[in-house]
C-alpha cells in the first residue's frame, strides 16, 4: 500500500508499516536523522504514544485510522517552515473531500474539522541547518471509520485509509516546489481555501503566554495567522487557537 501511493507521485523511497507502533512520528524522525531521503513514509495501525503540537497526545480507535508519517528535506528557509503544514492541511481537505464528499475544513494551523468536530491532526518537526532546513517530519492522523471517545473528536466516514492517502499525497505532491519562488504564495492561497478560521473571531495563546482575542484576518508570508484586536494587529505564529462562538469573549 504504501510503496504503491509514493509510486502514485513518482517518488521511491523507504516505506515501513508497523502495526502497533509507539509512534509513527518516533519512528520517521529516527530515519531522517540517520539521513533517510525525502518521501520515505512509515504508518501504522495503532498508536501507543501518539501525540500532536504543544506536546498534546493523539488517540486513535485501532485499525480504525490512518496514522502516517513522511520525511521531507525542502528547500526552503527556516523561517518559512511553516508553509509546509499549512500545505498538508490544505492537502488533507482536499483528500478527505474527494473520498468523502464531506466539507472538511481547517483550524489553523493544524486541524481537520468536519463540522464542529475534529477528525484529524497535522505536526510538523523540524531540524535546522543554518538559515535552513534540514529535514521536515510532517506527521498526520485522521480518524477515518470511527473516532475515539475523545470529546470534540470527529471521523470522516468508512473509507478505506489507503485512498485518503494516496489523495493526499497526490495534492501534496503536486504543489511541493519549495525551492520555487512562487511557492510561499501559492501555499498560502491554497490554504485560504480551505481555512475555517480566518473571519472568525478568536482567542489565541501565543507561545510566549500573550492571550489575544480578536478577529482572524488573514495570514502573514510566513503562514502566520493575523488578528486584529482593539490595540492593532497581532501576529499568532506557534500557539493555540480557540475559534470563539458569536457572543463568546474572554
Amino acid at each position: 500500500m504504501l510503496a504503491h501511493a509514493l509510486e502514485r507521485i513518482g517518488a521511491q523511497a523507504p516505506v515501513r508499516f508497523d502495526e502497533v507502533t509507539r509512534s509513527t512520528q518516533i519512528t520517521a524522525r529516527s530515519l531522517a536523522d540517520e539521513g533517510a531521503p525525502e518521501w520515505t513514509l512509515v504508518a501504522a495501525a495503532h498508536q501507543t504514544e501518539g501525540r500532536g503540537r504543544l506536546g498534546r497526545g493523539w488517540v486513535d480507535e485501532p485499525g480504525r485510522a490512518l496514522m502516517f508519517s513522511v520525511v521531507l528535506r525542502p528547500d526552503l528557509r527556516a523561517e518559512r517552515g511553516g508553509l509546509i503544514p499549512l500545505l498538508a492541511g490544505w492537502a488533507l481537505a482536499v483528500a478527505c473531500r474527494e473520498a468523502t464528499g464531506l466539507e472538511a475544513r481547517c483550524k489553523w494551523p493544524n486541524d481537520l474539522m468536519v463540522g464542529e468536530g475534529k477528525a484529524g491532526g497535522i505536526i510538523a518537526e523540524s531540524k535546522l541547518s543554518g538559515d535552513g532546513i534540514e529535514h521536515v517530519v510532517l506527521g498526520i492522523g485522521v480518524n477515518v471509520a470511527a473516532a475515539p471517545a475523545v470529546a470534540g473528536a470527529a471521523a470522516i466516514g468508512d473509507v478505506e485509509p489507503a485512498e485518503v492517502l494516496e489523495s493526499f499525497l497526490i495534492a501534496f505532491a503536486g504543489r511541493y516546489e519549495p525551492g520555487h519562488p512562487a511557492f510561499p504564495r501559492a501555499t498560502l492561497a491554497a490554504y485560504r481555501e480551505v481555512c475555517d478560521t480566518i473571519g472568525r473571531r478568536v482567542r489565541a495563546t501565543t507561545t510566549g503566554g500573550l492571550v489575544v482575542e480578536g478577529e482572524a484576518v488573514d495570514l502573514d508570508d510566513a503562514g502566520g495567522l493575523l488578528v486584529r484586536t482593539d490595540d492593532g494587529l497581532e501576529v499568532v505564529r506557534f500557539g493555540d487557537v480557540e475559534q470563539l462562538r458569536p457572543g463568546m469573549s474572554g
